[in-house]
Formats: C-alpha cells, sequence, structure tokens
C-alpha cells in the first residue's frame, strides 16, 4: 500500500508502469534504452478515492486525464529508469494530495460604507468631467 494522506491509500495493483524511450539528447545511450516512464492510474474505477476527491483530481488532472477517468503521467527528466519511476510516483501522490484538500467555501462580502461613498464620489467627478467635454458653441 502506498500512503498518500491519512485517509487514502493505494494499492500498487492500481498503479500500471510502462517503459518509454526518453526523447531529448543523449547519444546512443538514449537510442537503445527505455528510461522513460509512463505511470498509469484509472482514477475513475479506483476503489481507494472517495467521490469528491476523485472528481477534484480528474478536474486538476486536466489534459493528463482520458476520457476514460485514466490519469497519465510521463516522466523522463532523469536518465535512470528508477529515478523517473520515482518522479512519475511522486507526481500522482502530490495531485493526489492536492485533490484530497477541500475547497474552501467563499464567504460573501458587502463593500464598506467608505467604499460605496468613494465610487458614488469618482463617479460624479467622471460625470462633471464629461459634461464639460459637451459644451455647445455658439459660434
Amino acid at each position: 500500500m502506498i500512503r498518500v494522506t491519512n485517509r487514502i491509500a493505494l494499492d500498487e495493483s492500481e498503479l500500471e508502469e510502462t517503459f518509454i524511450r526518453a526523447p531529448g539528447p543523449g547519444g546512443q545511450h538514449v537510442n537503445k534504452t527505455e528510461t522513460a516512464v509512463q505511470l498509469r492510474f484509472d482514477a475513475a474505477r479506483s476503489p481507494s478515492l472517495p467521490d469528491p476527491v476523485r472528481e477534484r483530481l480528474l478536474r486538476l488532472a486536466g489534459s493528463r486525464a482520458t476520457g476514460d477517468g485514466v490519469i497519465v503521467i510521463t516522466a523522463s527528466g532523469f536518465r535512470s529508469q528508477k529515478r523517473n519511476r520515482d518522479d512519475a510516483l511522486e507526481r500522482l501522490l502530490d495531485l493526489i494530495r492536492h485533490a484530497a484538500v477541500p475547497p474552501t467555501p467563499r464567504r460573501p462580502t458587502r463593500p464598506t460604507l467608505g467604499s460605496k461613498k468613494r465610487r458614488l464620489e469618482d463617479k460624479g467627478k467622471r460625470s462633471d468631467i464629461k459634461k464639460l467635454r459637451n459644451t455647445s458653441f455658439d459660434g
């Protein structure tokens, strides 16, 4: 089990790793080794995630989530397969941790009396300026 938060833990069987060839420089070594990692996590069907967390996770994942609700994270920043695996897993866990925090509800506020007065004074000044522009000449 992979501990994400106090209440959420993922089973290793829910994660699927695929190794691909990493893009970018590296000479002959990069052309023959598969060091980049594609980590797949089926968030839509995961029994480990509560429904609100699942919804927020899929919304946060954005383009990393497929239409079926599978989150795909590709890591190719390091030259070793192990470091890329660790990086991909840590990025997924960070995403889930971020989704696990419920958003704070907005508390409606009202404008202060002073801000209302300043707004009305500014409107009056702007109105006076526009009135001065509109004087017609009898010339």
